[in-house]
């Protein structure tokens, strides 16, 4: 099941990276705001496949959290990013920067070191309220704290990187919960899920991570953003799955690799992240607001 659980996540992240592509290649090119936006976007076929395929990523990742830990299929959706730079790139008919292949190869190589070493395995479906209302207190108190020093003055980019770690929090309470959720309808039925108190827990914490990804990437530049939000949300989503389900990884001096593994995901995370404003037309450095680029990792 962890095999099967692991093609599940590389093919959410495959399937959220095409879509939000294939939605900013639609939306690139209109004027409009608002409903008349949505009213524009719906007539074109490439904003639908980007639908198809952020709707298809949420389903892959149901059917991954259900058939293995947290603590492996979040960190897959990783590999976001670097799908959605290559699919971006021809998109947009722009030639992918040097260093973007460097980043791909850094952030692949990283991940593939750092579950090997790992192994992530062991998780249950649910977890006792004993272990939920702290882990709901720390994932929402530390999202609140995050708001309120954002509003402090300071740097575009400190503010960007501020806000994209909380919604990295709320990505990984997001997948916890839906965990949750999914196994409740696995082993009890659709009304039982309807019944489940997660299930309507995932819904709204995933449209505050959305939200809070939204304000963190006009708040500053997305070479702030991105790693909080990428790194972040693999780290809470392995300490939720270790807390919450009783999941586990190997210790003792397979920590070397998995920390030589976890430096290669920062650095090419960092640099895709200038990858993908060079790609977009923008310089590293910029601040004015934007919408998403080729893609973020979430998928809620």
């Amino acid at each position: 099941m962890i095999e099967l659980a692991a093609a599940f996540a590389v093919t959410g992240a495959a399937s959220n990276a095409v879509g939000t592509a294939f939605q900013r290649k639609a939306a690139s090119t209109s004027s409009r705001s608002g409903v008349r936006l949505i009213a524009e976007l719906v007539r074109r076929p490439a904003w639908l496949i980007g639908v198809a395929g952020v709707a298809g990523a949420a389903l892959f990742q149901s059917l991954a959290l259900v058939n293995g830990p947290l603590a492996l299929v979040q960190p897959l959706f990783i590999l976001e990013l670097p799908f959605a730079l290559l699919v971006a790139a021809p998109l947009m008919h722009r030639r992918l920067p040097g260093s973007g292949w460097w980043g791909v190869t850094g952030v692949v190589a990283g991940l593939a070191i750092v579950l090997a070493a790992a192994a992530p395995h062991g998780a249950v479906h649910q977890a006792p309220m004993s272990r939920w209302i702290p882990a709901l207190g720390l994932c929402l108190g530390s999202m609140a704290l995050a708001v309120l020093l954002a509003g402090r003055k300071g740097s575009a980019a400190r503010r960007a990187a501020i806000l994209a770690g909380a919604s990295a929090v709320g990505n990984a309470l997001t997948a916890a919960l839906l965990k949750s959720a999914t196994g409740t309808f696995a082993d009890s039925g659709f009304a039982a899920f309807l019944r489940s108190w997660q299930t309507y827990g995932f819904a709204l914490t995933g449209v505050a991570a959305v939200l809070l990804l939204e304000n963190a990437l006009q708040a500053g530049p997305l070479a702030a953003a991105q790693p909080a939000l990428t790194i972040g949300d693999a780290a809470v989503s392995l300490a939720l799955g270790i807390t919450l389900f009783d999941e586990r990884i190997r210790t003792g001096w397979w920590l070397v690799p998995e920390l030589i593994g976890a430096l290669l995901i920062v650095v090419g995370v960092v640099v895709l992240s200038q990858a993908v404003q060079l790609l977009s037309g923008r310089t590293p450095n910029s601040h004015e607001p934007r919408n998403r680029t080729v893609g973020h990792c979430r998928r809620n």
